[in-house]
């Protein structure tokens, strides 16, 4: 199978192209395909990077191939991580979504004209229900895969398992909704193994300290200005010692804001989950991962795209998990399903 990175050229696609050659996920008979623009920089950075890379993985090292055009994209996995990033002029969700929705209309309607049919396109560029809906409503909602989810989900777990000291494959839970602040952490199906349901429930109340499901987004905004005025005073140190007394839920959402404010963004970690997802579908596996999806109602009514539990298959996403969510984790998730449609037809009438 064949894998192509859209944007190859930038600090997300390229950090992805170096960990699928690093660490073999595609075998030296199968094609890597770094996708960038003929216009700009990216036209001669990727046959460098393709030099750099075969020399440097010369015994492992996958089929490299340039593409300039969105038309001469040929794959069976095609990562998206083109497009603008909020920083410099772009400043807020709004100018993300104006920036990128051109992109994302480009690329996939050229995939959709040009294509094999049976691509699987995982979605990394924010805003990532935005991309999803846009590539879903070109290609079929369930060829297309945000990755924001997924990587919530993780950081989620990896925050309980470092509170409980123990390993992070030993931990469940999944986190729904948006990528972002809009985000909800499902404690209800946080699991442990060896843990019984009567120390689950202590573990939960002790890990939330004291925060309850609803009082959630006002904490979260009211923890990143607390960890702005910390970073204004330039002790971005003391702004990790901060975070790290916060609840474990807390945490998912301002550590990564304060990785991205220190300059170093989260690149490294977008780019594992993606690669991870990647060896996944290569591998024909089928896992149950909680990615942005274009939803038709199979998770509590909603019909817009959204972060959920899903059955990943080669051929994409195959079904919904079906959670049974604490009342307030529903009522949560709606609110967040409401925001994230609200700011779709937004985005679509202004710039479509």
């Amino acid at each position: 199978m064949d894998v192509s990175v859209i944007g190859a050229s930038g600090d997300c696609g390229r950090e992805i192209v170096a960990q699928l050659v690093v660490l073999g996920v595609l075998d030296p008979t199968e094609r890597l395909q770094l996708v960038g623009r003929e216009a700009g920089q990216s036209s001669q950075v990727l046959y460098g990077l393709c030099s750099d890379l075969s020399d440097a993985y010369a015994e492992k090292a996958p089929i490299f191939d340039v593409a300039l055009r969105p038309e001469d994209i040929v794959a069976d996995v095609i990562v998206m991580t083109a497009g603008a990033t909020v920083g410099g002029q772009v400043t807020s969700r709004s100018q993300l979504a104006s920036a990128n929705l051109p992109i994302f209309e480009s690329y996939a309607k050229a995939i959709a004209q040009h294509g094999y049919g049976h691509e699987v396109v995982i979605i990394v560029t924010n805003p990532v229900e935005l991309a999803v809906a846009v590539f879903s409503r070109h290609l079929g909602r369930h060829r297309v895969i945000g990755v924001g989810a997924y990587s919530d989900t993780l950081r989620f777990r990896r925050e309980i398992a470092t509170d409980l000291g123990v390993r992070r494959q030993l931990v469940q839970g999944f986190v729904v909704g948006e990528h972002g602040e809009g985000m909800v952490p499902l404690w209800s199906s946080v699991k442990v193994h060896g843990m019984t349901p009567e120390e689950l429930r202590e573990i939960r109340r002790r890990l939330q300290q004291g925060l309850s499901v609803r009082d959630f987004p006002d904490a979260v905004l009211r923890e990143k200005q607390s960890v702005m005025a910390i970073i204004k005073t330039g002790d971005i140190a003391q702004a990790y010692r901060y975070v790290d007394g916060l609840s474990s839920d807390l945490r998912v959402v301002i550590k990564p804001f304060v990785t991205q404010l220190s300059g170093a963004k989260t690149i490294a970690a977008t780019a594992n989950v993606t690669v991870d997802l990647v060896h996944s579908l290569l591998q024909g596996k089928e896992m149950v991962v909680s990615g942005q999806v274009q939803l038709a109602g199979e998770f509590y009514d909603i019909q817009t795209p959204l972060g959920v539990p899903i059955l990943v298959t080669p051929s994409g996403w195959s079904r919904v998990v079906t959670l049974q969510l604490w009342a307030e984790e529903a009522e949560m998730l709606q609110k967040s399903a409401e925001t994230i449609s609200r700011r779709l037809k937004e985005d679509l009438a202004q710039h479509g």
